[in-house]
């Protein structure tokens, strides 16, 4: 795909002796894995284990930036700078930097660049300074049309503090470490984890109409699921795996459905 500025992203960063520490404590991805170009995809739950944001982090301007949505930027600074406490650390919202995906050439050098690390078939992901990032870049739609040809959900797909984490398919997304210790919502996530609990994912939902709105039961000899998110006739269903079967149609309303697993939920 060409260059593309992702205008529906937003930058938030974390400065001071604390900064690793404090995020450490609350995301669901363990930051001592973070290496100079190396980037994580991380959340943060709510206490019961629901995705409240999702994000990508990485090391850049003396601190961590975090690429999150821009509709969540408001929640996500105002939820940082509740559990902030007596942190020694600076959260603020960096509008002179902006988000790009597979930049080339001199704008990688200007910027703070990453493999996204969700799916080898994403492009890979720059955070950089808006005013020395070329200005005709095309905005955010074939970066959004390789997203769902892969099947992969972010930020609204899957609403706030709906879903939970195991259920979203950041376990498969690579946004979760069962090893690095407690964060919010760590405990009803691994006990899901260790007892097998788990059993829906978000599987791409294709209409022969446009998808009904977010909420809508999806049904096949009795409910399966409900759509979480719409682009058209295409966009995500939260579907209970041991109730899915390939090939075989479900319906949301008057819509009917043909249910696909992507291809990373296999790994």
């Amino acid at each position: 795909m060409q260059p593309c500025r992702l205008d529906d992203r937003a930058v938030i960063s974390l400065t001071g002796p604390e900064a690793r520490g404090f995020l450490q404590n609350l995301v669901t991805n363990d930051l001592d894995r973070l290496e100079p170009g190396r980037g994580l995809y991380a959340a943060l739950l709510s206490p019961q284990g629901k995705i409240g944001f999702d994000f990508f982090v990485v090391e850049g301007e003396g601190g961590l930036l975090l690429d999150v949505a821009a509709a969540a930027r408001e929640a996500l600074l105002k939820k940082l700078k509740l559990y902030r406490l007596r942190a020694q650390v600076e959260i603020a919202a960096r509008e002179e930097l902006g988000v790009y995906a597979a930049l080339t050439g001199d704008a990688v050098r200007r910027a703070v660049s990453f493999r996204d690390p969700r799916h080898d078939g994403l492009p890979a992901r720059s955070i950089g300074a808006v005013a020395e990032m070329p200005a005709d870049l095309p905005g955010t739609a074939d970066y959004h049309e390789a997203r769902l040809a892969l099947a992969v959900p972010e930020g609204g797909d899957f609403g706030f503090e709906k879903i939970f984490a195991l259920d979203g398919g950041l376990d498969e997304l690579h946004a979760i470490s069962f090893t690095k210790g407690c964060y919010v919502g760590q405990e009803l996530t691994a006990r899901m984890k260790h007892r097998a609990t788990s059993r829906k994912r978000p599987l791409l939902a294709m209409g022969d109409a446009p998808l009904p709105p977010p909420g809508t039961a999806v049904a096949r000899e009795g409910d399966i699921g409900e759509v979480i998110a719409t682009y058209g006739d295409r966009g995500f269903a939260s579907v209970r795996l041991d109730k899915w079967t390939p090939d075989r149609p479900a319906r949301a309303d008057d819509v009917t459905l043909r249910l696909i697993k992507p291809a990373w939920l296999e790994r």
